[in-house]
């Protein structure tokens, strides 16, 4: 299992969180549990939601996506 830090642009202040990879699944919790989305790859190999709490901002899994390609 790997772990990053990680940061999504929320919607007043930016929210830190620890990345938590396990079978191709990435999830992102917020360190202030405000946040948690999980995100996968599609059999297309695009990235998608696949579980998280609501309400959530799209963009947070093309965000989440960047920064585990970059990991």
């Amino acid at each position: 299992m790997e772990q990053f830090d990680a940061v999504l642009t929320g919607t007043d202040t930016d929210v830190n969180g620890v990345v938590t990879a396990n079978a191709g699944v990435y999830t992102f919790k917020a360190i202030d549990d405000s946040i948690e989305l999980s995100i996968a790859k599609d059999a297309e190999g695009n990235w998608e939601r696949i579980a998280g709490s609501e309400p959530y901002l799209s963009g947070w899994i093309d965000e989440l996506a960047e920064q585990i390609q970059t990991k």
